[in-house]
């Protein structure tokens, strides 16, 4: 049995999320306390209690994301000792890989993701932006729409999530015409997502300068694990080549299609989701339905692997 640990992105946070792990362990507790001080940031509130609102601020949906992804993973690696083939993670996820495989620490890879939140916000400035979801149109159909809009105003093809899900992102004017074009050419629906900018576009190109600089303070150390990256779908341990592709990867498009198929042609059959709610465990079942996929989110759910696992 090859086994791949993966890890969600931006959009499956909730109010609530990782109360289970931090009720259980006062070191967890403390670290997201001592990250509020270091910071002038309210992530417990926001995490534990809330409101919404504050919780989908970027630069704390991010730490909020990542810190409740590796909480879920130590949990589950104190009752199984189970070493995967590959780790991922979809955009803001490959973070919660790096840390996974020991490129990163957690405490770093909070800090930097909440200054990833930061930047991604901060880069965009007075631009009007959007992004949505295209549903049931196939991804290089979607790809052809927004290089034929990008002739009036910017927009991508940014998250390629499953091949009938394709998450376009750019000015608000090219997403609107985008996903009205979408739709006259067969697509099911166009959802726009609540976000804090155009991400993985060069709208947000400035944030990536600052990610690489704030990035280089930092130790990517040797990884244990392969992770296979969003920007190219390839595997690497190496830690420097995990900051460059990070730093590009802010501004590209997240191949998360061919990731999973990757690590597929590897041998891998199960997938295990680490993360609040379910968001890859859908992804993966609509790119490949005969792989088995397990979803980690509250401590009552790593029970239901005990029968796979031992």
């Amino acid at each position: 049995m090859k086994i791949a640990f993966v890890f969600p992105g931006q959009g499956a946070q909730y109010v609530g999320m990782a109360q289970d792990y931090i009720d259980q362990d006062p070191i967890a507790k403390q670290s997201l306390l001592d990250f509020d001080v270091a910071h002038g940031t309210q992530l417990y509130r926001a995490m534990l209690e809330g409101p919404e609102e504050l919780l989908k601020q970027t630069s704390l949906t991010q730490p909020a994301i990542l810190f409740h992804s590796i909480c879920a993973l130590r949990k589950f690696q104190e009752q199984y000792k189970v070493m995967p083939d590959f780790v991922a993670g979809h955009s803001l996820g490959e973070f919660s890989a790096l840390v996974a495989s020991g490129i990163l620490n957690l405490e770093d890879a909070m800090h930097i993701v909440h200054k990833r939140g930061e930047y991604m916000t901060q880069a965009v400035g007075d631009i009007p932006f959007a992004m949505a979801a295209v549903i049931g149109l196939d991804a290089d159909s979607v790809t052809a729409v927004c290089q034929e809009i990008s002739k009036q105003a910017l927009v991508q093809a940014v998250n390629y999530n499953t091949p009938m899900q394709t998450v376009i992102s750019g000015t608000a004017e090219g997403v609107r015409l985008a996903s009205e074009l979408a739709r006259a050419k067969g697509a099911k629906r166009a959802i726009p997502l609540v976000v804090g900018g155009p991400f993985h576009t060069p709208l947000v190109g400035k944030a990536s300068g600052w990610l690489i600089e704030e990035m280089s303070k930092f130790s990517f150390h040797q990884g244990q694990i392969p992770v296979v990256s969003n920007l190219d779908a390839q595997p690497s341990l190496d830690g420097d080549v995990a900051r460059d592709k990070l730093g590009r990867q802010i501004i590209s498009a997240v191949q998360w299609v061919e990731s999973v198929r990757f690590m597929i042609s590897c041998g891998v059959t199960h997938f295990i989701e680490f993360g609040p709610q379910k968001v890859l465990t859908g992804m993966i079942k609509n790119i490949d339905k005969e792989v088995q996929i397990y979803s980690i989110d509250r401590i009552v759910d790593i029970a239901e692997l005990k029968e796979v696992l031992n």
